[in-house]
């Protein structure tokens, strides 16, 4: 499932009331105000870059935004978590319906259910962070259900020719540096993406093939997020992390 706005009709909905339903009423007013409304016009629409963009004191929820030299594209702003302005990227849980042993280019456009699992897709993870410098937060739900969470202060995908190519920066938290190792087999820092049918890592095994999702894979990994099942996290928990969620936005000194 392609993250992004074909509707004009769905964006306005969507940042209209997020997570609500309207009445016929409102629904038929939209209708004829977009009916009379040129293309152009559309186009003039002015997005949020990202959740962080947002009005102070938005709620949670779904919105449309609009990363620099990109279409509008459908995201999740967790607006409760440290100051909010957060744009999910990524949403996993042990017991979900998304196989996550998807291909090179579902995975470059993301996939998955919005308002639950999802994957947002390479291709706009990677327009969003070049607009400035990023952070990202993982929120890790081990075997106990306690929550813990790995904070690196700096974040990007490199672009498609270089193969999705991650970096971080600097770890604080409680979960553990799981992404960055001086162990080239587990490190995930500085990794190019693979998925089944793209093979970028360094083991003579395909790991995505093998391990059963796309991800950040060296030989092969300290950490595995996109799974269908138990997900891992280093030393935290191994096979049997019950949750997920990979968050971003601006580095507060950018």
């Amino acid at each position: 499932m392609v993250m992004q706005c074909l509707l004009p009709l769905a964006c306005v909905l969507v940042l209209a009331a997020p997570g609500l339903s309207m009445p016929i009423q409102t629904l038929t007013i939209f209708r004829k105000t977009l009916t009379n409304t040129s293309a152009s016009a559309l186009k003039k629409t002015s997005w949020p870059k990202d959740c962080s963009e947002l009005v102070s004191g938005s709620p949670s929820g779904i919105y449309i935004i609009q990363p620099t030299g990109l279409h509008p594209i459908k995201v999740y702003c967790e607006m409760n978590v440290t100051n909010g302005g957060w744009t999910v990227i990524q949403r996993n849980q042990k017991d979900t319906a998304v196989t996550w042993a998807e291909s090179w280019s579902t995975y470059k456009y993301g996939f998955g259910n919005v308002r639950s699992e999802y994957w947002l897709g390479n291709e706009y993870i990677h327009q969003i962070t070049k607009q400035k410098v990023y952070q990202v937060r993982f929120v890790i739900w081990d075997d106990s259900n306690n929550i813990k969470f790995a904070d690196y202060n700096f974040f990007s995908l490199d672009d498609e020719s270089h193969g999705y190519q991650l970096r971080l920066g600097s770890y604080t938290g409680t979960a553990g540096d799981g992404m960055d190792s001086d162990n080239p087999s587990t490190v995930h820092n500085n990794m190019k993406f693979s998925t089944k049918d793209m093979d970028q890592d360094t083991s003579r095994k395909n790991c995505a093939s093998h391990s059963g999702g796309g991800w950040w894979y060296s030989a092969c990994y300290s950490v595995r997020l996109n799974f269908k099942g138990g997900m891992t996290w280093g030393s935290l928990c191994k096979g049997d992390c019950k949750s997920s969620l990979i968050l971003i936005k601006p580095a507060p000194y950018h």
